[in-house]
């Protein structure tokens, strides 16, 4: 996959269609391009979509953390995408989030207002970071030491594929007899993936989200948002709470909200036929 230089790292990214109808797309917690995988065949070319890895994500560059994570930031992730966005000759594009994606566009959409047209973002985490339990804190080790464990962390990411009943503690998470192969292999892939990440990356985003919620101060300045942002929200999401997402409509001013039935945190993989079509409608010129 192609690289873009943003500082003294390297970016990882995969580009998708042509033209000036740009998208650049953030992906989330524990997460890389990867999460599109199903999204690319069923998106139309005229469609020009960056999707970027995070520092410390996929195949981009992994630097070891800084005291208290200071360099896996939601700032620096923000920082990050948009000098990547600027060396790659981008000059006008929308966004699609996805999770803690939403955070990191926030402080883009701030720093840089002229630069973006309109914001899809899917079950994102908002500006005033996300409410973590402490043991939730400390589950990176524990996810990159087992599979088993990784396997199961992710599954409430993505609750639609699983038999319900399986989603609870100490219980081996299992697909539905519908969910299809290509889901099921593009989740144990993605498993693999989230235990490649670098310590910053899985450590640092849990300890910035709670710090963003404890003494943030990112939601006193998103009356500053112009461009339209259209929330989608999956109604058997346990990741975000609906609350939260409330809370991201009131901040942020031009923003709605579609609520989906019978869809968790990520609609990319459990019914990637109507993200895709959600992205095509919403980000057509």
């Amino acid at each position: 996959m192609p690289s873009v230089k943003t500082g003294d790292i390297q970016l990882n990214y995969v580009e998708h269609g042509s033209g000036d109808n740009i998208v650049v797309f953030i992906h989330g917690y524990l997460s890389c391009v990867h999460w599109l995988d199903l999204i690319w065949p069923r998106l139309p070319r005229t469609i020009h979509v960056f999707a970027i890895d995070w520092r410390g994500c996929g195949d981009s560059d992994k630097p070891a953390a800084t005291q208290n994570f200071a360099n896996y930031s939601m700032e620096q992730h923000a920082q990050d995408m948009l000098a990547a966005i600027k060396t790659l000759g981008i000059k006008k594009c929308s966004l699609a989030t996805h999770s803690t994606g939403g955070v990191i566009s926030i402080y883009m959409l701030l720093e840089e207002p002229k630069l973006f047209d309109k914001v899809l973002a899917l079950d994102p985490v908002g500006p005033t970071g996300l409410s973590l339990p402490e043991e939730a804190l400390h589950s990176f080790p524990a996810l990159k030491e087992s599979r088993n464990f990784a396997f199961k962390f992710l599954s409430f990411a993505a609750s639609s594929l699983f038999i319900k009943e399986s989603l609870v503690p100490d219980v081996k998470s299992e697909f539905k007899p519908e969910t299809t192969r290509e889901q099921r292999e593009l989740f144990n892939m993605l498993v693999n993936k989230a235990r490649e990440l670098s310590d910053g990356a899985g450590g640092g985003t849990l300890y910035h989200l709670k710090k963003e919620r404890d003494e943030g101060s990112l939601h006193k300045e998103t009356h500053r948002i112009k461009q339209p942002m259209l929330v989608l929200w999956g109604e058997e999401d346990i990741v975000i709470p609906r609350q939260d997402i409330d809370t991201t409509i009131k901040l942020i001013p031009n923003s709605s909200l579609q609520t989906y039935k019978g869809i968790g945190h990520s609609m990319m993989l459990e019914n990637p036929d109507l993200y895709a079509q959600i992205f095509t409608e919403y980000l057509k010129k």
